[in-house]
């Protein structure tokens, strides 16, 4: 029976507030990988995720707070979303 790979979460997993909105990151990627994965929960537990991983979790964290920046929170409404 083989195992499954761990999952390895980035140090940048967070919650997130702004304009009175919490969303939470995550950051992530397997062990046998070595792009990662970002993933924004809002408070219904509706996920957005990117659908091209990122060569780091520092990129990752910089798409979740330029999509941030130029989308604002509504980027992360309650829409199943997958974003490139």
């Amino acid at each position: 029976m083989e195992n499954d790979p761990e999952i390895i979460y980035s140090s940048h997993c967070t919650k997130f507030a702004k304009d009175g909105r919490v969303v939470e990151v995550s950051i992530f990627r397997i062990e046998t990988e070595t792009t990662w994965h970002l993933e924004v929960i809002n408070e219904q537990n509706t996920s957005t995720v990117w659908d091209d991983p990122f060569e780091t979790d520092d990129a990752a964290w910089a798409e979740f707070l330029s999509t941030v920046e130029d989308e604002g929170m509504m980027a992360f409404e309650d829409v199943p979303t997958v974003l490139h």
